[in-house]
C-alpha cells in the first residue's frame, strides 16, 4: 500500500500571540514542524507543542530558521556558514530539551522559509545547516526539496534524507517552489489542494505553474498551519488520502 507522511508547521507563536492552531493540527498530522525560536515559537510554547505531540504520537521535528523574528523568517539574509550552522545545532538543542521532557526526541530537522528557499540551490548555506545538524545529532533525518543541494549533501554526509512536497504551493517546471511574491504562488482553491495532495501521493506527480505534469517523488506532504481554514483543509486531505488507498503514517 501506498504511504505518505503528513507535516506541518506548528509553535508558530512567542508570548500570547499564536499563528497556528496546534492543537487541532496534531489531530491531523504525523509529524510536527515545531518553530525553535528564531523565526517563531519561545520556551513555553515549545514545550506545549512538544507535550501534545508526544501525547499524540507525533513525531517531533526542529524547524530551523535564519534569526529573523520580525519577518517570520522569510527574508533573505547572508550568514557566514560557521554562525549558520552554530544556530541550526542550538536551535536543534533548545527543541530537544523539551521533546525529552515529553517524553520524545527530535525526530529529524527541517528548514524554514527564506532558508528553506536559499538551501535548494546554494551550496555553502546548504553545507552550515548539514554541518549544524551534524553537530547537534549526526543520525538526524533532514527533510527537503527533492533534488535540492541540501538533500545531497546531507547524503554526502550520511545523513537521512527525505523528500517533501506541497499540495498548496505552485511548482516551476523544474521542480522548485515559486516564490511567494509572484502570483500564483500559492494554491488557495481547496477542492484543487485536496486533488494534488491525492496526485502527490499515488502518482507522485502534480501540474506546475505552466500546465506541465511533473514528477514530485515525496515521502511527506507539507500541509501549511497559517493559512485560513488550516484545520478542516488538513482534515480534508487526510481524508481524501485514506479513502484513496493511501496509508498516512510518519516517516519516522
Amino acid at each position: 500500500m501506498t504511504s505518505i507522511d503528513l507535516n506541518a508547521d506548528l509553535g508558530e507563536g512567542f508570548g500570547r500571540w499564536r499563528l497556528t492552531d496546534d492543537e487541532r493540527l496534531l489531530s491531523v498530522v504525523t509529524s510536527a514542524n515545531v518553530a525553535c525560536g528564531f523565526h517563531a515559537g519561545d520556551a513555553s510554547t515549545m514545550r506545549r507543542v512538544c507535550e501534545l505531540a508526544a501525547g499524540r504520537g507525533v513525531r517531533i521535528g526542529a524547524q530551523v530558521s535564519y534569526r529573523d523574528l520580525a519577518g517570520f523568517g522569510r527574508r533573505a539574509m547572508d550568514v557566514p556558514p560557521a554562525e549558520l550552522a552554530a544556530e541550526v545545532a542550538y536551535q536543534i538543542g533548545a527543541l530537544e530539551v523539551f521533546a525529552r521532557a515529553a517524553g520524545a526526541r527530535v525526530a529529524y530537522v527541517k528548514p524554514h522559509g527564506a532558508l528553506y528557499n536559499r538551501v535548494v540551490r546554494d551550496e555553502e548555506q546548504a553545507g552550515a545547516v548539514v554541518d549544524g545538524v551534524l553537530l547537534a545529532d549526526a543520525t538526524l533525518p533532514v527533510l527537503g526539496l527533492p533534488g535540492s543541494r541540501l538533500l545531497e549533501l546531507a547524503g554526502k554526509a550520511g545523513l537521512p534524507v527525505v523528500t517533501e512536497a506541497f499540495a498548496d504551493r505552485a511548482y516551476t517546471d523544474g521542480g522548485t517552489l515559486v516564490p511567494r511574491g509572484q502570483e500564483g504562488a500559492v494554491v488557495t482553491d481547496p477542492e484543487s489542494v485536496v486533488a494534488r495532495s491525492v496526485d502527490l501521493a499515488r502518482r507522485r506527480e502534480v501540474d506546475a505553474r505552466s500546465g506541465r505534469r511533473i514528477e514530485v517523488r515525496a515521502r511527506s506532504l507539507c500541509l501549511h498551519g497559517d493559512t485560513p481554514g488550516a484545520v478542516d483543509l488538513a482534515r480534508r486531505v487526510r481524508d481524501a488520502l485514506e479513502a484513496s488507498g493511501v496509508r498516512v503514517e510518519a516517516f519516522v
